[in-house]
């Protein structure tokens, strides 16, 4: 999906558990370089491929992999991408999940060894080797909140801890775009905070989202659930209030 000039949202298709997902990394170019934010899962490869193929684009195009975060559906195909490429590719991280994405650390989520017998139980068969053999990839350069890259008329970093420690989104400036990683999702056209199963600290994660406030944002790209076009911030400020009314709740 063309969100505008050099910015497309790719769509690629999954099933776990027993679910049919789809997960949107975000490809930005220009005449000299190309950038792919999140990579997918691993064996998406001839996914990616035929995506970059549509856009007479290919895996040798790619200079640049920027990461959200370490979860296995957004560097699941990072190792892959560098080994297919003959050009010299340069993959960024939060230096937070830096050690996870080497494989220096277990991924945090899906460390088998810190898995009960019925959760692994759980796991389908087909999946299973990745939470005892994970994709893992070298990170050429560590990011940090308020890091300009030079990328595509202006790549800003912006931190947004909470879904995991290291989770970052990205701020694409010529075209006004938020890539949220999973710092938001859309659920049924609507603007939503991160999925509390899958966050490590929830109250961080909301807390985060106050970053967003700071830019000027007209489109929005979430690795779940895709493109919103609307007021982003006025949803931002909807999500802290549910959730401090939810709070209240609890503690009485």
């Amino acid at each position: 999906m063309r969100i505008s000039a050099g910015v497309e949202m790719l769509q690629l298709t999954a099933k776990a558990f027993d679910q049919d997902i789809i997960l949107n990394p975000t490809l930005v170019w220009n005449n000299d370089e190309a950038i792919l934010i999140d990579t997918g899962m691993p064996g998406q490869m001839n996914q990616l491929k035929e995506a970059l193929h549509e856009l007479d684009m290919s895996i040798e195009d790619l200079k640049v992999i920027l990461l959200t975060h370490q979860d296995l559906d957004h560097i699941g195909c990072a190792a892959d991408i560098r080994n297919n490429s003959d050009e010299n590719i340069i993959v960024y991280a939060h230096g937070f999940d830096k050690p996870y994405i080497e494989g220096d650390l277990p991924l945090i989520k899906t460390n088998a060894s810190q898995m009960s017998n019925e959760e692994l139980a759980a796991i389908p068969d087909d999946i299973k080797y990745l939470y005892t053999n994970p994709p893992k990839v070298d990170v050429d350069r560590a990011l940090k909140g308020s890091q300009q890259l030079p990328y595509c008329g202006g790549i800003e970093v912006i931190s947004t801890p909470g879904h995991t420690p290291g989770h970052v989104s990205f701020y694409l400036r010529k075209s006004k775009t938020l890539v949220a990683g999973d710092a938001l999702v859309l659920a049924n056209g609507q603007l939503m905070g991160p999925v509390k199963q899958t966050t490590l600290n929830m109250d961080e994660a909301v807390q985060s989202l106050e970053n967003f406030l700071h830019y000027d944002i007209e489109h929005v790209i979430c690795y779940h659930g895709g493109y919103f076009q609307g007021c982003p911030k006025k949803a931002i400020l909807r999500i802290k209030e549910h959730t401090l009314q939810r709070e209240k709740v609890k503690r009485k």
